[in-house]
């Protein structure tokens, strides 16, 4: 049997004091669902680990089944595969090499973006900061930071993303999760 890593991306847990997910019992639980090798990494709701069957939306249907009836709460997962982390990273629009890992994210979204849901976002007004579409994925520059982003408060406006689960992760995290999944031999 093949066995395949992964990286569970849960949205929106251990924020501000809520949704509160001690990594020590999210990694059990993973285990406890009969995946191998699990790892947290941060407090803010990434887990790798290898299993033998499934694929994204079984794996993630399953871990997030598993948090609602552990911790009482529902939590959005996303599971995404090592060879979609990699082509993510090494499909960036941006400077990647020459940027600190605070300018540049990712979101990654439950399915492929559709352009018009950002047509209505007037780029030039938000300039330096500027976004490209990806693979399941959303790439915003900012320049300074996430937090002072005003590009990133409008793609994250309920309209823009109604029926998207969507995460992000900044650019040092994208690639420590792909290290993270690489198959080891």
């Amino acid at each position: 049997m093949a066995i395949t890593r992964y990286a569970a991306l849960l949205r929106g847990i251990n924020v501000g004091g809520n949704k509160k997910v001690p990594m020590a019992q999210l990694r059990s639980l993973i285990e406890g669902l009969g995946h191998q090798d699990v790892t947290t990494y941060l407090q803010s709701g990434n887990v790798t680990f290898a299993a033998g069957s499934g694929d994204e939306d079984s794996l993630a249907e399953a871990i997030g089944q598993g948090i609602a009836d552990t911790f009482g709460f529902p939590v959005d997962v996303l599971v995404r595969d090592h060879a979609y982390l990699a082509a993510v990273r090494d499909d960036c629009p941006f400077p990647a090499a020459e940027l600190e890992g605070k300018q540049l994210h990712v979101t990654y979204l439950s399915q492929a973006p559709d352009p018009e849901r950002y047509a209505g976002i007037d780029l030039p007004g938000y300039a330096p900061e500027d976004f490209r579409l990806g693979d399941r994925a959303l790439y915003l520059y900012a320049p300074d930071g996430l937090g002072r982003s005003k590009l990133a408060e409008q793609l994250a406006r309920p309209a823009v993303n109604k029926g998207l689960i969507a995460t992000s992760r900044n650019w040092n995290t994208v690639v420590k999760l792909v290290e993270l999944t690489r198959p080891t031999p």
